[in-house]
């Protein structure tokens, strides 16, 4: 078995250092992979971004947003978290098979002290019946990689906010995320393996796989990024990872609706969103202005349903010709993703 360690703290660049691998390593010996990264959500290939996330919580704590080549559910994740990462070949493993890539981490963790951790379901990992893992899988030419989470020391209070979206705000036909109990794993944990960085649970999990009592002794088996590596992984995090296209324009067609009452009349905000891009808006309520609010409709035509684009077309209007009275502040949550 060969490993890589990542050095980057971006889920961007992780992700797709980890296509790299599976495309163009060659070897017939499994690859396992480790990394860890800043706040991000990964949302999984057949979802709706925008459904997933609370994007005002996102953007006010600079959550990092990506969408991963696999399917599954969207997960949260901070430098608490440490990922995995199995590569072999496709004939080896049969696509869906997650209790073959999970049970070594399952032994190693077992060994390490969570005596209760197992295997749940499809492709959770659980200890006393609370979720610390979540796992996907893709396949391609002849590779496959199954890749999983594993909470050490995630902050749990952000995972519930970041995730968190008002189910009749948004309505699509992407696969949701089922919502589990969740804890870190790291209590569960034998004391020596309660205080370590995310570095340190690591190599403990590293040198468990490999039965080794040190780094030096499985040095042969790591794989070094090199830098003619690198320019081709700059090329797939582009194409990907960093693509606004791939991250939200690939999420189905779906609905979006903000309504609230003020002093001054209610206002009800719809979208209907294709390819990412605002196809309708209609603005209801029994509010009072001197213009017409078809001028600020057909100007949201078309843009980007985000934060930025939205935000710079009703930055053209005095919003208070439009809706008398109403905050303007308050005003433009109601337009925002």
């Amino acid at each position: 078995m060969k490993y890589v360690v990542m050095k980057d703290q971006d889920i961007r660049d992780n992700l797709a250092t980890e296509t790299f691998v599976m495309n163009n390593i060659k070897t017939d010996e499994p690859v396992v992979l480790f990394y860890f990264e800043g706040p991000c959500i990964i949302v999984g290939r057949n979802q709706n971004t925008v459904e997933e996330i609370n994007n005002e919580y996102v953007k006010e704590n600079d959550i990092t947003v990506t969408r991963r080549l696999s399917g599954g559910g969207a997960v949260y994740q901070d430098l608490g978290n440490l990922c995995f990462s199995f590569v072999v070949n496709s004939d080896d493993q049969n696509f869906g098979d997650f209790k073959s890539f999970t049970q070594p981490i399952i032994d190693v963790l077992k060994r390490m002290g969570a005596s209760t951790a197992e295997i749940s379901g499809r492709n959770d990992l659980l200890v006393d019946g609370k979720k610390f893992s979540g796992n996907a899988m893709y396949s391609r030419n002849g590779k496959t990689y199954s890749h999983g989470t594993l909470s050490y020391d995630v902050d749990l209070s952000v995972l519930t906010k970041a995730l968190n979206v008002p189910k009749d705000k948004i309505k699509s036909k992407g696969i949701k995320s089922i919502r589990s109990r969740v804890t870190n794993i790291k209590p569960y944990l034998n004391p020596e393996f309660q205080n370590l960085t995310i570095e340190e649970f690591r190599d403990a999990i590293l040198l468990e796989l490999f039965h080794a009592n040190n780094l030096d002794e499985i040095k042969d088996s790591e794989y070094h990024i090199t830098s003619d590596d690198q320019k081709e992984i700059d090329k797939i995090k582009e194409k990907y990872f960093y693509n606004w296209d791939w991250v939200y324009g690939k999420s189905p067609s779906f609905t979006a609706k903000q309504r609230k009452h003020f002093d001054m009349g209610t206002v009800d905000v719809r979208y209907q969103i294709e390819n990412g891009l605002i196809k309708d808006v209609n603005i209801y309520g029994d509010f009072f202005g001197m213009k017409d609010v078809k001028d600020i409709k057909d100007s949201l035509l078309g843009i980007k349903f985000e934060h930025d684009a939205i935000n710079s077309v009703l930055d053209k209007f005095n919003l208070d010709d439009y809706f008398k009275g109403v905050p303007t502040a308050e005003l433009l949550k109601l337009f925002m993703p």
